[in-house]
């Protein structure tokens, strides 16, 4: 079973030494935060900023939904309402949900799972905060300032021949992505080189993992759409033509550039919420994860596979036939890497003494939203499917499954999971428990409807629609006001748990992950006295602590 602060090497302070302030209180002015290169002060920055971002977000989404409570106009114009749906996509895409996971949770956790003392370039790390910072700022500055009408995707030639502002969001993305990069390489560099002794390759907690299978993609995948992002502004600023073809320029050759990029995205937001899903299945289920080499080699498998599929973005944009059967099989290969994880989460359930807690309702409604939405991706990976499904509310709605239904309730399992890690203190169950019940019902009463209506024929980002689609809109734009209720419910309940919150103890979960042999919230430097050493695999239950506290000499 698991071991407590008081037996634990990585938790206790040495014999003969004073505890260690915690991190959250070891200096308490602005400028200790602002300066910080502790990654887990880092981490709750990120989290501070990054959930004001999806605040915003969230209510240009939940603007769109009232816009379509009627077929015709409702609360805007057409223009306000292109630019509002290209905020919304921006904002949630590019400040949400590719930062989120690996910014916050990987930030926090990864250096603590692999028994070191804080990533390998921690003033790198800071960069990277604040190049985020400046690039959410000038992205925001654009949008106040002219908006964009161009979608989130910014397709030529719309973003080189509209009059909105799209270049200052364009270098927004482009400072955004450099950020990702040094991250990236950070977490790469930090597994490679400051795994505490005993923590091998197959060791290494599958959070640990996911994020490193993340890291890869950022760093090969992220320069892509940097260059493009950068030649879209010179060609709306400048015209010089590359992606116009007024001017002789190719708009194919912009989609080819941001669906290389933007297809390995996805995975830079779904792969590490994988890695919280295999976390908290195994701690809730109180049993060993099922197939751990499987699923680190399924992540694996995931990032290499996710570099060949842009293609089936643009099976109506004149690809060839083998071309596009080529992309179709391909495509299929992700599915059987995502089974294959799906099949071992649930294995890892079954037999198991499950503790259905907050974290635990998560992962169910992130199994329901991975499976559902992956069998529609795997469908629209079908070219004669995709061919009568292409630019409808189908799309968008399995786009949202996946990338905001999945990797948002996976983000919230983590949440919950690590928020006595985090800050030292336990929230309401039962709150939490209502929280997850309203996300989870409120997710599927807003995006079902819009399968119907796209598989109907209803096409996207239109401002007005036939009345026939209205009652369906009406649903969903129901199920957007009570995602905002469960929303509103867990900041709520969170806010009064870091003040007056249960304090926790070391393991309040009787976990087995690394991260847990520190204190509740852990203390500056991660572990008191020297590097940990760790004999045994973070993922075995039936293992039992070793006798006596172990230390690298």
């Amino acid at each position: 079973m698991s071991q407590s602060a008081s037996s634990n090497p990585a938790a206790a302070p040495a014999e003969g030494h004073a505890p260690h302030k915690s991190y959250l209180t070891d200096g308490t002015t602005v400028r200790s935060w602002l300066l910080s290169v502790d990654h887990k002060r880092i981490a709750i920055m990120y989290l501070v900023l990054i959930l004001l971002a999806f605040l915003v977000g969230g209510i240009f989404a939940l603007l769109v939904r009232i816009e379509h409570l009627s077929p015709g106009p409702t609360i805007m114009d057409a223009m306000t309402y292109n630019r509002v749906f290209t905020l919304h996509g921006v904002v949630m895409v590019f400040l949400f949900l590719v930062p989120a996971v690996p910014s916050i949770f990987g930030n926090f956790l990864l250096p603590i799972m692999v028994g070191a003392k804080d990533v390998a370039f921690p003033r790198l790390n800071l960069l990277s905060l604040y190049l985020w910072i400046f690039g959410a700022g000038l992205a925001l500055w654009g949008m106040i300032n002219g908006g964009a009408d161009t979608g989130w995707t910014f397709y030529t030639p719309y973003s080189t021949t509209t009059t909105t502002t799209v270049a200052p969001i364009l270098v927004g993305v482009f400072i955004l992505g450099m950020g990702g990069i040094l991250t990236g390489l950070n977490f790469i560099v930090t597994v490679h080189t400051m795994r505490a002794p005993g923590i091998t390759w197959f060791k290494l907690p599958l959070f640990v993992w996911a994020s490193y299978g993340t890291a890869v993609v950022q760093v090969l995948a992220t320069p892509v759409i940097g260059l493009v992002v950068l030649l879209t502004a010179a060609d709306n600023t400048f015209h010089i033509g590359l992606f116009d073809p007024a001017r002789g320029g190719d708009p194919v050759l912009f989609q080819h550039l941001f669906w290389f990029y933007s297809h390995p995205a996805v995975y830079i937001m779904v792969l590490p919420a994988f890695g919280i899903i295999s976390e908290v299945v195994s701690a809730f289920s109180r049993k060993n994860i099922f197939g751990y080499r499987m699923i680190a080699y399924s992540t694996l498998g995931i990032a290499f596979v996710g570099f060949f599929v842009w293609g089936h973005h643009m099976f109506v944009s004149g690809e060839s036939t083998l071309d596009a059967g080529i992309f179709s099989v391909i495509t299929m290969l992700v599915g059987v890497f995502t089974a294959i994880k799906v099949f071992n989460w649930v294995g890892t359930v079954y037999g198991g003494a499950v503790d259905f807690k907050t974290p635990f309702a998560y992962f169910c409604g992130f199994l329901f939203f991975v499976v559902f939405g992956g069998m529609t991706g795997t469908a629209l990976g079908v070219v004669s499917l995709d061919v009568h499904w292409h630019d409808t509310y189908f799309v968008v709605a399995h786009f949202h499954f996946i990338m905001v239904g999945a990797a948002m309730m996976a983000f919230l399992a983590g949440l919950h999971y690590w928020f006595p890690k985090m800050f030292g203190r336990m929230y309401h169950e039962g709150w939490g428990l209502t929280g997850a019940t309203l996300i989870t019902l409120g997710f599927i009463v807003t995006f079902v409807p819009q399968f119907l209506a796209g598989n109907y024929g209803m096409p996207r980002r239109y401002y007005e629609y036939p009345e026939q689609y209205q009652a369906l809109n009406v649903i969903s734009t129901l199920g957007a006001l009570m995602l905002f209720t469960g929303f509103f419910t867990i900041l709520c309940y969170l806010i009064y748990a870091l003040r007056h919150g249960k304090l926790a103890t070391s393991n309040p979960w009787d976990s087995h992950g690394y991260e847990w042999r520190t204190a509740s919230p852990p203390t500056t430097h991660n572990f008191d006295g020297p590097q940990p050493f760790f004999p045994e695999e973070p993922h075995l239950y039936t293992t039992k602590p070793a006798p006596e506290a172990q230390h690298a000499v």
